[in-house]
């Protein structure tokens, strides 16, 4: 994953063709926000580093994790544009087009698999224009959901991130336009559970 690269970061391919989401997310969606929204923050974080070769070897979970030690002159940049690209990179690898049934770790931690997609939902829906809805994991190992304006990332404020729901506009306009209910009802259905576990065996051994 690209949160364990360090500068000059490189636009990641897309982890599935264009079109293999459909009909949940169109191709059109998915290229022009892989290929165009995504790049572009990659290129805008690469920008922000180039003068600043001291950091240069941290990876991007430590840039946006330490985001407090950068200069201030940095900060931003790092929040917005390094955000942008951890978020965007973990976006689409939680995504699959393969169909794949909520676990039960998350069934049993929610009471039940509506009132898990009830609380993400409301979460991500009430998140005032641009951000992401998250699943996130706290310090004492708890699962949350929290949603983040524009690209603020999870880890900046002491959270390991699981799952992100992008609620940019750019995220479903094309096919969706103003409905951002009927996108985040379809995107239940191409979650990368398997990935995700993954994820939260990783933060859990990584906490021990």
């Amino acid at each position: 994953m690209i949160s364990t690269q360090h500068y000059p970061f490189i636009l990641p391919d897309l982890p599935y063709p264009y079109n293999a989401l459909e009909p949940y997310i169109d191709e059109d969606t998915m290229y022009f926000h892989h290929d165009k929204h995504f790049k572009s923050y990659i290129d805008g974080l690469n920008k922000a580093l180039e003068p600043y070769p001291q950091y240069h070897t941290w990876t991007l979970e430590e840039l946006l994790s330490r985001l407090s030690r950068l200069p201030k002159e940095l900060q931003t940049s790092v929040r917005n544009q390094g955000g942008g690209v951890y978020n965007h990179d973990l976006y689409f690898d939680s995504l699959t087009p393969n169909s794949q049934n909520t676990p039960a770790f998350i069934i049993d931690i929610f009471s039940s698999e509506e009132n898990w997609k009830t609380q993400m939902k409301t979460k991500s829906m009430n998140q005032f224009g641009s951000g992401f809805g998250w699943l996130v994991m706290d310090l004492k190992g708890m699962l949350q959901i929290i949603s983040l304006p524009n690209q603020d990332n999870p880890l900046s404020i002491g959270l390991y991130p699981l799952l992100p729901l992008d609620v940019w506009e750019h995220a479903y306009y094309l096919q969706y336009q103003n409905l951002r209910g009927d996108y985040i009802d379809q995107w239940f259905h191409i979650i990368n559970w398997n990935f995700i576990t993954l994820r939260l065996r990783k933060a859990n051994e990584q906490a021990l």
